[in-house]
């Protein structure tokens, strides 16, 4: 189906918009080595590194997002997102123009919606992905347009006016995640029969997750029996030199600090309790491997949707909801403390987040394609 055809995708922003398209481009490119595969996104964010890294073409726009303040600062930013948008349709037009692509898909971030829109306006064929239970402005535009609309959760459905009906296809998770064996893991990371405790606030480290699990690690680590993985991020450096003062060894085998977790499958694959925000890979990751969690969502992320990311599962019992402005060490404390102590429950946990698990994403999204290109293609010989 695509062993002569030219595919386009536009992702860009945040790693959730990008590992996705990255994801699905990388099956059609094992499916179809003759497929000529292209990304448009901006030259300041992490696409312009990650899409050159995979081996595909890749092209930009100037465009950005509007600020959701009235600082000075973001004002003058609005402007500035105005200018490009004067500009961005004469630049996505010849770029079409260019490539000629048979088919553009988004996957999010505001990068993607001129670039559908204008696909959608010259008949080509045109699709989208949203990752989140409450759909991203860009894709809630879309939507209406669209050849096909994919969704990770249905309940995004409901917040979504669709042309056709939209398609439940799961996102991809990483083939490594899925293949990572628990026992080989734990040995590789000199684990022993204590449950460990993996928590993480992201790449750039979030504040508040990073101060209540510092204030539980001195709590908990002399005696709860469990082992600590905590990765910091890039603005929580600060955390080691705290613990220490606190009176916690962090040269202690149970205890493991990082900035980064660059091994993500291997420490997800060996914990027993993840704790973490309610990104839309974090949720559908700890859902393909079967893990409990507690799930603090970020406040500052647009229409709060790592807290939709996570009701469905808080509400199947498969983790549990603390809210940023609840967020204690003593309760976070209090709450590992009694999930690491009952096994039945955290078992249980475990049990209702895999029940809930696509694993097959790429294969859905990539029939969801096929579909549209074949129809296209019908159409153009009728």
């Amino acid at each position: 189906m695509f062993d002569t055809q030219t595919i386009l995708f536009a992702a860009g922003g945040t790693a959730g918009h990008i590992n996705p398209a990255l994801s699905v481009a990388g099956l059609i490119r094992y499916l179809h080595p003759q497929c000529k595969i292209h990304f448009v996104g901006t030259a300041d964010h992490m696409e312009a590194r990650l899409v050159p890294q995979a081996g595909y073409a890749f092209h930009t726009i100037k465009i950005s997002g509007f600020q959701r303040s009235f600082s000075p600062e973001s004002i003058k930013r609005n402007l500035g997102t105005v200018k490009k948008l004067l500009t961005v349709t004469g630049q996505v037009n010849r770029l079409l123009k260019e490539i000629k692509p048979d088919l553009v898909v988004g996957t999010g971030g505001y990068v993607s919606g001129p670039v559908l829109r204008a696909a959608a306006k010259a008949g080509i064929p045109a699709a989208i992905h949203e990752a989140n239970a409450w759909p991203g402005m860009a894709n809630k535009a879309l939507a209406p347009r669209m050849d096909a609309v994919m969704l990770t959760d249905m309940a995004a459905a409901g917040r979504m006016k669709c042309k056709n009906e939209p398609i439940h296809t799961g996102l991809p998770v990483r083939p490594e995640l899925l293949r990572a064996n628990r026992a080989q893991s734990r040995r590789a990371l000199g684990l022993d029969e204590r449950p460990m405790v993996l928590s993480t606030g992201g790449s750039l480290g979030a504040q508040a997750i990073n101060e209540a699990v510092s204030g539980m690690i001195a709590l908990l680590c002399k005696d709860c029996g469990c082992c600590f993985h905590h990765a910091y991020g890039q603005y929580g450096a600060w955390m080691p030199e705290k613990l220490t003062k606190s009176g916690v060894d962090i040269a202690a085998p149970e205890i493991t600090l990082r900035e980064y977790i660059d091994d993500m499958d291997r420490c997800l694959a060996a914990a027993d309790l993840v704790i973490g925000r309610g990104g839309a890979s974090t949720v559908n990751e700890i859902q393909a491997l079967g893990k409990p969690a507690i799930i603090i969502p970020s406040p500052n992320v647009t229409e709060n949707h790592h807290y939709y990311n996570a009701k469905g599962l808080a509400d199947r019992g498969a983790v549990i909801l603390i809210l940023e402005k609840d967020l204690t060490p003593e309760l976070l404390t209090k709450t590992v403390k009694e999930l690491i102590a009952d096994p039945a429950r955290l078992r249980a946990m475990g049990e209702a987040a895999k029940a809930g698990a696509v694993t097959d994403a790429n294969e859905r999204i990539y029939e969801v394609l096929c579909t549209l290109m074949h129809n296209a293609q019908c159409t153009m010989h009728n």
